[in-house]
């Protein structure tokens, strides 16, 4: 994959941004949101994802936030000869705070024909003092909508057949300034499947991190291990490895992944990949999160 050019490209696009942007930087934005006290403690993770997946962050009541994704990649041998990538897949979303535990996100995906919707309800947020709270923990539910084409004409093509749902336990901590951990046991049920022997239910658990390098950036990793893949077809786990560019209320996240899936049920169960350095198994991720304050008290410093 022609990975430099689009690393440059990137680059130049990042550069200019920042010079443009004269606001706040993201953890005073996110300290405001949570509405600091003497016994907070900051965010285990910037924003509300750790790179393909969730994190156990949520927006507060008035904020809006616009999620994009895009992944790159190339094909095998003499059919890599389009400009950049030989194939794109794009993914919009917007997550909205209706209290400052709950949030609700719907999300669209041009690859795999997906829409989403999802609910995010923080039980406890971590912090120290008489109240001790080792650890952030959020109840994540997805649910989902194929919408692309079947091409078993044996699977049967309900609208009920083509939903998907994930239930996700996550859990955090930010064990010091630089580095935080995350676990995710997860449950998807997908009625849909290439095959009538393929499984219906299955369970996996994530694993995400963040380090960071500077007041603006950061490296996040993230893996999700199938306990029980799907037998029709050879799938791999996904994994990505990248860095965080914080530029204001904006936050940029460049990565490497195998997989070009970016809804729950299907990049845990379905990312046909393995990671390495070989087209098109590496795939090039640009992830661009903004957020939005509708409430006005938000905006006070």
């Amino acid at each position: 994959m022609k990975i430099k050019t689009i690393l440059v490209g990137c680059l130049l696009v990042l550069g200019s941004i920042q010079i443009a942007t004269a606001q706040d930087d993201l953890q005073d934005i996110l300290d405001r949101e949570q509405n600091k006290t003497s016994d907070y403690v900051s965010p285990a993770f910037k924003m509300t994802r750790v790179a393909f997946g969730h994190s156990t962050e949520v927006r507060n009541q008035g904020v809006l936030e616009l999620f994009t994704a895009t992944r790159f990649w190339n094909f095998p041998g003499d059919r890599s000869e389009s400009f950049v990538a030989d194939k794109v897949t794009t993914r919009i979303a917007l997550e909205y705070g209706i209290t400052d535990r709950l949030s609700f996100g719907v999300g669209g995906t041009t690859f795999d024909g997906l829409f989403d919707g999802y609910l995010k309800y923080n039980l406890v947020s971590q912090n120290k003092g008489e109240k001790n709270n080792p650890f952030n923990i959020t109840l994540f539910q997805g649910a989902s909508y194929n919408s692309s084409s079947i091409p078993n004409p044996l699977v049967a093509d309900d609208f009920s057949d083509r939903l998907g749902y994930t239930t996700q336990l996550l859990v955090s901590r930010r064990f010091s300034p630089k580095f935080s951990f995350q676990v995710a046991p997860t449950f998807v049920h997908k009625s849909l499947g290439l095959s009538n022997a393929d499984n219906n239910n299955f369970f996996a658990l994530g694993f995400g991190a963040r380090y960071k390098l500077g007041p603006h950036l950061e490296l996040v990793s993230e893996y999700y291990r199938t306990l029980n893949p799907i037998d029709s077809f050879n799938t791999y786990d996904p994994f990505a490895i990248g860095v965080n560019w914080e530029v204001g209320d904006i936050l940029i996240q460049l990565m490497l992944t195998n997989t070009r899936n970016m809804v729950e049920d299907t990049f845990i169960t379905q990312t046909r990949n393995n990671f390495n350095f070989k087209d098109p198994n590496l795939h090039f991720g640009f992830n661009a999160t903004y957020v939005f304050h509708l409430s006005n008290k938000l905006k006070k410093k």
